[in-house]
């Protein structure tokens, strides 16, 4: 996944009133599963900072065993 995908373009303003710009909803609502899910993806990467290719650091896990 690239960073190239979700450039703001920032050419573009628009006023819109507050409950217009809170609409998230329907936003996503109007996208395909697979985009929603890439976005998602695209912000916990973000987060986090990290990449699809980054190892997962296995030495924070604590394996414990119910009885």
């Amino acid at each position: 996944m690239s960073n190239n995908e979700y450039k703001i373009d920032r050419s573009l303003v628009t006023a819109l009133s507050f409950e217009e710009a809170d609409d998230h909803v329907s936003y996503w609502l109007d996208k395909t599963e697979d985009e929603r899910l890439n976005a998602a993806c695209f912000l916990i990467n973000q987060v986090y900072n990290v990449t699809p290719q980054t190892k997962v650091d296995r030495t924070v896990i604590d394996q414990r065993k119910f009885s």
